[in-house]
């Protein structure tokens, strides 16, 4: 069943063994444990090419033109379509995802899969810091006692031993940063689940808070609502103040995780005791106020009998949370949170057998182990970003991509939402019919430029000649109302929610780990691809009821983009690293509306930042420390998506100067290798400022773009 063969002295499963399954957008890893199931399903390319393993694609022509290497890219890329036309990929780099779907196994009893053990002890090896052993807030990061504790214990729970090297390593750096008393605000809740900290010790949650009238402005309702929705359950367990009953595991752990005796330890005293490397976001003395009033509420004033209705009500809108997205719930955060709570309330359960299933949906293995994914997929995203690739291309008619695109447009159809949320209003839920999520129908979030770029490409390829109208005018029209209720008051579009409450709320983020996590921000990326879907409707559609409206959101939209521009002429990004993925699609929206380099200050100075930012080599490279200091940051080397996004923005902003780009796309082409693909360099994605996040399709989807765009407009060649 298992390979002999090891990484260092840890065992591996045969890669061989292991299938990637979709099923209705759902994407889950299983492993064949008899040689007759490996015979009665065949591993794809695709699983091969995620998993590390040979895939052997061919050799392909050497590419002429732009146009030859945006089909060498497609001929590759459309290898690793999913039998249900979408397209999977790692969604990892986030290091608290894994520890919190085994933590939530751990506590729940729930047997973790010998398979599993395994894969995730490679995993955490591999991607130990390699100077000092621990683990940081994401893969590129420096160790941090959030990242180092959760993860050592992780191992622990898989079955690694306290004296094999990774662990003394890392209890090595744990313990030169102040052991796991250090441990931010998140890790203290998913150790006192475990029993290896004391509830006494974690700053307040109460559920109360959620009893509050909806007009006070610091509701938990106006919070972003990833934020709003870890913090429900964590009200809900904090109010419990329950964890795992102490076992030999518990024990152990508490002599390894700290530099003092366990039980020695006066936790009151340390509810704020946060390593000085873990604080990107320091508590301002108004959160530590009112964390002093909320902790005196709690333990002499709060009436049981009110803490049991404010329990009552979090509960029910944790089971909405769980029954309005089939148990996936929003994220990997707050679904093992829901399990927990479902399991010490109900015990073994329906809800609980559910939730043990669809974390699943969130691990994902490639050639270093299992991971976790930063959701439940990207699949609804990625897919619309190739389609829109390929129309750039001008290949929508050729009949070599048909059925690649059909599947395609038959996912994106499958994978609409098409009812509202039950109990919307009291769930405090955005208007969800006719969005497409950013993972899988069943998840049932809406997101706003997912729900954009969703309905550009089917926009887009249902006006191919030839090609079948799956979605209907009506259900289009569903995806514009959806956009048009998602506007801001200064123009700009969010993510998931309009905006519910200002910035001043930023001074009650509890987090400590993470910046601009408390509410709602507009962002240029999200603005622009809301107003390019809305004006792709127009031109599908152009004697529509709705036209004067959306052209009226276009030119607010396109107000606040211009408002956005920093000083140096970029823009920052919240989504993509950083400067160069919002002034891609800034360009875009203020080339929608007739601005160019020609006419426009804003996109001159646009262009100016981008060209001071070339290298010698003809490309980009933006490190993810721009996304943390709000400063751009070259990277040491360069990045081929970095170069595809700038690129694509100085041929948005019309700039004819074509040697600059033509020097971009030459580097593009010079990085694909012989087979079409291009390897994966640096992390591309980021949220809340400090945490990095993979796009690993985006080096194939935006390559192909920019060298379609390119074709289009200097010719399809290169000097």
């Amino acid at each position: 069943m298992y390979s002999k063969t090891v990484q260092g002295d840890l065992p591996t499963t045969e890669l061989a063994r292991w299938r990637l399954k979709t099923e209705d957008g759902r994407q889950t890893w299983h492993y064949l444990k008899t040689d007759e199931e490996v015979a009665a399903w065949p591993q794809s390319v695709a699983d091969k090419y995620h998993l590390g393993l040979p895939t052997d694609l061919p050799i392909l022509p050497t590419p002429g033109t732009p146009l030859d290497a945006a089909r060498n890219g497609l001929s590759f890329f459309s290898k690793l379509q999913l039998s249900e036309g979408q397209w999977a990929c790692e969604y990892g780099g986030p290091m608290f995802l894994l520890p919190a779907t085994m933590i939530a196994y751990f506590v729940t009893n729930s047997e973790i899969p010998e398979e599993w053990r395994i894969e995730i002890q490679r995993y955490l090896a591999a991607r130990a810091h390699p100077e000092d052993g621990g683990w940081g807030l994401h893969i590129e990061g420096e160790s941090t006692v959030f990242g180092t504790a959760l993860n050592y214990v992780v191992l622990r729970i898989v079955g690694m031993s306290p004296d094999h090297p990774v662990c003394i390593r890392a209890r090595k750096t744990l313990h030169s940063l102040g052991g796991a008393l250090q441990s931010p605000l998140w890790g203290k809740v998913m150790l006192s689940l475990m029993g290896c900290y004391r509830w006494e010790g974690v700053n307040p949650i109460p559920p109360e808070l959620w009893l509050l009238p909806n007009w006070v402005p610091f509701h938990p309702w106006r919070w972003w609502v990833h934020n709003r929705q870890v913090f429900l359950a964590m009200s809900y367990l904090y109010s419990l103040k329950k964890a795992r009953p102490v076992d030999d595991i518990t024990i152990a752990l508490r002599k390894e995780l700290y530099v003092e005796s366990y039980d020695s330890i006066d936790f009151s005293l340390h509810r704020n005791t946060v390593a000085p490397k873990d604080i990107y976001h320091p508590h301002t003395k108004a959160l530590d106020a009112l964390n002093e009033i909320l902790a005196v509420w709690g333990k002499w004033i709060c009436p049981s009998k009110l803490q049991e209705i404010a329990r009552n009500h979090v509960y029910k809108l944790i089971k909405l949370e769980d029954e309005n997205s089939d148990y996936c719930c929003l994220g990997p955060v707050n679904n093992p949170l829901n399990f927990v709570a479902r399991y010490f309330t109900e015990g073994e359960s329906h809800a609980v057998n559910m939730h043990r299933e669809t974390i699943k949906d969130f691990l994902w293995m490639k050639n270093e182990g299992m991971l976790a994914n930063g959701t439940d997929g990207v699949q609804c995203w990625d897919t619309s970003f190739l389609i829109q690739g390929v129309i750039e291309c001008g290949f929508g008619e050729d009949p070599q991509y048909r059925d690649m695109l059909i599947k395609a447009l038959q996912f994106l159809d499958t994978q609409q939402i098409r009812e509202e949320p039950k109990e919307k209003d009291f769930s405090y839920r955005q208007q969800r019919k006719g969005a497409w999520p950013f993972s899988k129908r069943a998840q049932g979030y809406t997101v706003c430029d997912t729900t954009a770029e969703g309905l550009k490409s089917v926009l887009l390829l249902q006006d191919v000649p030839g090609m079948p109208k799956l979605v209907s005018d009506e259900r289009l029209q569903d995806s514009v109302e959806v956009l048009l209720t998602m506007q801001n008051a200064n123009g700009g579009f969010a993510s998931y929610e309009l905006i519910r409450a200002g910035p001043w709320l930023e001074s009650l983020n509890a987090a400590e780990v993470f910046g601009r996590i408390m509410v709602e921000y507009p962002y240029p990326e999200c603005s622009t691809a809301t107003i390019m879907g809305l004006q792709q409707f127009v031109k599908t559609y152009p004697n529509h009821p709705r036209r004067t409206r959306i052209e009226n959101v276009v030119g607010r939209t396109v107000q606040y983009i211009k408002k956005a521009q920093e000083p140096d002429g970029s823009w920052y990004g919240s989504w993509g690293i950083c400067f160069t993925y919002a002034t891609m699609f800034a360009t875009e929206a203020l080339k929608s509306t007739g601005e160019t380099y020609e006419n426009s200050p804003t996109m001159r100075k646009a262009v100016e930042f981008l060209l001071s930012k070339q290298r010698d080599d003809g490309g980009w490279g933006e490190s993810y420390k721009s996304c943390e200091t709000g400063i751009y940051t070259e990277h040491k080397e360069t990045q081929v998506v970095n170069t595809a996004w700038a690129v694509i923005a100085l041929m948005n902003a019309g700039y004819k100067e074509r040697g600059p780009i033509e020097r971009g796309i030459k580097l593009i082409m010079r990085r694909q290798q012989p087979n079409g693909e291009w390897l994966q360099e640096a992390i591309e994605g980021v949220f809340n400022k400090s945490c990095m996040i993979s796009y690993p399709n985006y080096k194939f989807t935006f390559t192909i773009k920019a060298l379609g765009i390119y074709a289009r407009i200097f010719g399809n060649e290169v000097c």
